[in-house]
Parts: structure tokens; C-alpha cells; sequence
């Protein structure tokens, strides 16, 4: 296969590593609007450096985009333009209306968009969802997620990250629809700027609390922040009539216990999230490879990058008037 990588970012770099290993693709270039960066990183994994539009023109069999946030939407669409096969990082787009056009578009055109939610690959989050849907953990009660990043991103990155709700907290509404096996109906969330003041100069939040009511009923709490003293820590936890469950309860998990001779995690704690997630990052690449010859289905579609954007802004609307958000005004 000859796939095209859009972005040689943080995560566009550690992609291109995964794809120039793969042994179904057979060639590798890489774009980057800095035409530095990306032939630094095609020279490291050994593949073909040029500007975004050189790579897309150049007859590609499958286009993987791992540019910046703002970029997805107008590289989603370019890419539609040629009829290619395209993994997207979340989220399609930041804006509502952007992401409804081109869920909208896909679903019309029966294009293959793969969107980045790399949890639905991990082996934690697939055990815990296997038990789910085979009844092992009884009545679902209620879930617990919980997202904190190491350390804060630069100052430059947060006006353009459209949020912490929908920038970190995405894979959060993602994983709980996934989990849950079905769609949210009200949220109420809280936000404040505790410790980096540069979170409230843009409006954004380091550290966050939402309650989420599902359809049927679940009920799930969510957690967040923008700083971990002693790592990267997701933890997600599953309460249901036979059985409760943790994902991201290990050896690494940066959180210790003050109980009386409970010793701590033998570490390190993980450092980032691409430590974290590396296999599963493996696995959804693998997956979309598999996906543009034909093999598999779509896991991850626009409509559930949409959907979960639509919890993500519910939760916007429910910070800003301190008050319950119905799914449904969300239209």
C-alpha cells in the first residue's frame, strides 16, 4: 500500500514509526506544512518527505491525518476529494456544524473514515466492554472515568485545542458511550482554572468534574485535569449488579494509597499518554489498514466522533449557565 501521512507532529512522528514498520504498506510519505519537520521524520522511518499537497496528489491508496486540530476538517475534505480511505485523530472538527457536514458527507458517499479513539484498542477497555455485552458484570449501575495529563500543554496550544471538554475530555464521552453501549441524555459539569491561570485567560479550564446521565439510565461520573504530579493517569471503573471492574488499576498507575500497609505502585508511572496507549495506537492503525483492503468494520465513525462532540459542547453549555443540558438541546 502507498499511504500518506498528513502531520509529522508529536503523534504524527510515533505514527509514522507504527506505518513505515507495517508490513502491508509497501510505501510511506509524509507531509507537514514545516517541511523541516517532515523530512526529519521521513528520514528517521525511512519514508518520502513533501508538502501536504504533494503527498495527496501523489496517488495514495490511504491517507492517516495527524495534523493539528484546526487542520482536520479541510484535510478530511481533501482527502474526500480524491476518494481516499482516512484515519483521522479525533476529532473531526471542533466546530459543530464543520463536524455534521462531514458526517453528513461520509455517510452519503460510503467513504471509510476512521476516527482516532484509540481506547476502544486497548486490552483493558476491550475486556471491560466484553464483560459488559456478555452480561458478566450483571446490571450496569454506574461508571467512574478519570483523565489527568502530566503537565499542561504550552500556552499556544490552548486557544486552538477548542477546550478541555472537547480537546482531553473526548476520549472520556467516547469510551462511555462505547462502554455503556448507549447515548448520553443529560450532563452537568463544573470547571475551574485551579493552578495555571493560563487556562482561565482563554476561557479553558485544568481541572474539571461532570456528571452524565445515559439513556437507559447509567449513570457516570467524570473527573479531569490538565496536571498530574506523578504522571499520566486514566482510570475508568465499571460498577454493575454481579461484578465491578477497573481499567488502568496497574503497577504504573500514578496514584498511591495512605491506607496503613498498602505499598505504592512499583512504577515508573506512565509519563505520556503515547506510552500509555503505544499498542493500542498499534492496533487501530493496523485495524484501518485492515479496513481499506476490505477486512473488519469501522469502529470508530464520524457519527461517533459527533456524538461524543455533542457531549463535549452539553458540557460547555452546562459550565457556562450552572445548570442540567439535555442531550437534545444539542442539535
Amino acid at each position: 500500500m502507498r499511504v500518506g501521512l498528513l502531520g509529522a507532529g508529536r503523534i504524527g512522528a510515533f505514527h509514522a514509526g507504527v506505518l513505515a514498520e507495517h508490513e502491508d504498506v509497501e510505501t510511506l510519505m509524509i507531509g507537514d506544512v514545516d517541511a523541516e519537520r517532515a523530512a526529519a521524520v521521513a528520514e528517521e522511518v525511512g519514508g518520502q518527505p513533501g508538502t501536504i499537497e504533494e503527498v495527496v496528489g501523489l496517488g495514495l491508496d490511504a491517507a492517516v491525518i495527524a495534523a493539528a486540530t484546526p487542520a482536520h476538517a479541510e484535510l478530511i475534505n481533501v482527502c474526500l476529494d480524491k476518494g481516499l480511505p482516512t484515519f483521522c485523530e479525533k476529532p473531526v472538527a471542533l466546530d459543530y456544524e464543520e463536524t455534521v457536514a462531514i458526517v453528513d458527507r461520509i455517510e452519503s458517499s460510503g467513504t471509510v473514515l476512521q476516527i482516532g479513539f484509540q481506547r476502544r484498542f486497548d486490552a483493558g477497555y476491550r475486556e471491560a466492554r466484553r464483560l459488559i455485552e456478555t452480561g458478566g458484570l450483571g446490571t450496569l449501575y454506574s461508571i467512574r472515568l478519570a483523565t489527568h495529563d502530566p503537565e499542561p500543554p504550552p500556552e499556544d496550544y490552548i486557544p486552538q485545542s477548542g477546550g478541555i471538554f472537547r480537546d482531553l475530555h473526548i476520549h472520556d464521552f467516547d469510551a462511555l458511550r462505547w462502554l455503556a453501549g448507549s447515548e448520553a441524555e443529560e450532563v452537568y459539569a463544573q470547571g475551574s482554572a485551579r493552578e495555571f491561570e493560563v487556562f482561565g485567560k482563554y476561557g479553558d479550564f485544568d481541572a474539571t468534574a461532570a456528571m452524565i446521565r445515559m439513556i437507559d439510565g447509567v449513570l457516570a461520573v467524570m473527573t479531569g485535569g490538565r496536571q498530574d504530579p506523578l504522571g499520566y493517569d486514566v482510570r475508568t471503573e465499571v460498577f454493575g449488579s454481579g461484578d465491578s471492574i477497573s481499567v488502568g488499576l496497574d503497577q504504573r498507575m500514578p496514584l498511591r494509597s495512605v491506607e496503613p500497609g498498602v505499598l505504592p505502585p512499583e512504577g515508573p508511572a506512565y509519563p505520556g499518554f503515547l506510552i500509555r496507549f503505544e499498542q493500542a495506537y498499534r492496533d487501530e492503525l493496523g485495524h484501518f489498514l485492515g479496513l481499506v483492503q476490505g477486512r473488519g468494520e469501522n469502529p470508530c465513525t464520524a457519527r461517533d466522533s459527533l456524538e461524543a462532540l455533542r457531549i463535549a459542547i452539553a458540557a460547555e453549555v452546562s459550565v457556562t449557565e450552572r445548570r442540567p443540558v439535555q442531550l437534545k438541546e444539542i442539535e
